[in-house]
């Protein structure tokens, strides 16, 4: 199962279309996913856990009339298939009507073939390889007396969706991760990640060394006030920023509904900040199609601070009377359409020269546990983790411990003064982004930890 072709994963959501017209669906739509994962786990510097797991699924839309039945299924026998069929109808059958369903999608255009989004690299990644990623990692941390811990993941994704108004789309992509964080003996932690289409391009031993000489330095870190300061965010917390945005604001049906910060020709953000989505720009990961079959389309969310775009699946944009963008997600799907391939325009200024534009403010590597307070607004509230220090005189003075933080997210990105000219590639929770670290004049911190 694992290495069949996508063609015939299409073959297979073809023929459910054809059994759901024949069972009564006035329309029918079958998404057929089929994934080969692998991961390999270490903790206290020892792999100690290798896993793959082959896994295939449908999932059916069962429209009669305005009445739309959701039903999936692992089992892709004829048996599997026609139980599919059946529990999809008799659930249209008993919901009640979307008033303004607009109908299946019809094809839009043709569908890149992006070479770029898969690599052999990845696809035959063996348990000895990524050991091998560990292994170097590891070393990286025994070198500077830390301990280390994380993941190399490898994924080959197989999508094929066909739908009753002709739309037939198939494809497969790679993408992989290592994530590693360091602990050291006297309670500093690093952190460090990598996301690519190949995971033959992932330096681990570079990784490593980031994340252990990070550990080394957050070592004993002071206590400081929490307040407003000015700060530089490294990549990893830049992707947070990218992915609440696109959670909170850049989906139509966020703007349909009214709880969306975006109104096109607005400026939320410094002339700076440039955001737009591509799935097919070979510097994320990329995508060909969305899971309802339409290409995906480049898609202008900010434009040097204006807002520019919205992203569309086809029912938010039959309801705003224009074409897909191609991001819808599975049905059934209450969150509507996300920017799964988000990037940021680079700038001018040197990474390492970021931090000397700060008099006193504070250098951190990222965000965690961050969850929205204020949707229209964008606050959100997190913390800070593994790398806070404080800057004075455009250098790194001293560790501080990890502080809360309750920030809007537009505010932030209107106080950038300072984009890095290099970018690198991670896997937020929305998908594949490529983001620089960025300077921000003033930053809300709003509490202290212990830690």
């Amino acid at each position: 199962m694992g290495s069949t072709p996508p063609g015939e994963w299409l073959a297979v959501a073809e023929r459910v279309v054809a059994l759901a017209m024949a069972a009564g669906a006035t329309e029918a739509e079958a998404l057929v996913s089929a994934d080969d994962a692998q991961l390999t786990r270490f903790a206290n510097s020892e792999i100690h856990q290798n896993v793959a797991e082959t896994s295939v699924g449908c999932n059916l839309r069962f429209v009669v009339g305005k009445r739309i039945g959701v039903a999936s299924t692992g089992r892709l026998h004829d048996d599997g298939l026609r139980r599919l069929v059946e529990r999809a109808g008799a659930i249209a059958r008993h919901v009640e009507e979307l008033e303004d369903w607009a109908g299946l999608p019809e094809p839009a255009g043709p569908i890149l073939d992006l070479p770029a989004a898969f690599a052999t690299g990845t696809a035959s990644s063996s348990p000895e390889e990524r050991a091998a990623g560990a292994r170097a990692v590891i070393a990286a941390a025994d070198a500077a007396g830390v301990t280390a811990y994380g993941s190399f993941a490898t994924t080959t994704e197989r999508l094929a969706v066909a739908n009753s108004r002709d739309v037939r789309a198939a494809g497969e992509r790679t993408w992989s991760q290592l994530i590693t964080v360091s602990m050291g003996p006297d309670g500093g932690t690093g952190y460090a990640e990598s996301a690519a289409v190949d995971a033959t391009a992932i330096d681990a031993a570079a990784l490593g060394r980031e994340a252990a000489a990070k550990a080394r330095a957050t070592a004993a870190a002071r206590p400081i006030e929490p307040g407003d300061y000015p700060v530089v965010l490294e990549e990893y917390a830049v992707v947070d920023l990218l992915d609440m945005l696109g959670y909170l604001g850049f989906s139509a049906l966020a703007v349909q509904e009214e709880r969306s910060f975006v109104e096109i020709g607005k400026r939320v953000g410094s002339d700076l900040v440039t955001i737009w989505d591509d799935g097919a720009d070979p510097a994320g990961l990329p995508m060909a199609f969305d899971y309802e079959g339409l290409a995906k389309r480049r898609v202008s969310l900010i434009d040097h601070g204006v807002c520019r775009g919205l992203v569309y699946d086809a029912q938010t944009a039959a309801r705003a009377g224009v074409h897909s963008t191609g991001h819808g997600l599975p049905a059934p799907n209450p969150y509507g359409p996300f920017p799964l391939n988000m990037l940021m325009a680079p700038g001018t200024t040197p990474r390492d020269e970021l931090i000397g534009g700060l008099d006193r403010g504070l250098l951190v590597t990222r965000f965690h546990y961050t969850n929205p307070v204020h949707p229209k607004l964008a606050i959100v509230t997190g913390m800070t983790r593994d790398g806070t220090f404080l800057v004075e005189g455009g250098r790194i003075v001293a560790p501080v411990r990890n502080l809360r933080f309750t920030q809007s997210y537009l505010e932030a990105i209107a106080g950038v003064s300072a984009v890095a000219s290099e970018r690198r590639t991670l896997k937020g929770f929305l998908g594949g982004v490529v983001v620089p670290a960025v300077r921000i004049d003033a930053f809300t911190f709003t509490g202290a930890t212990e830690h």
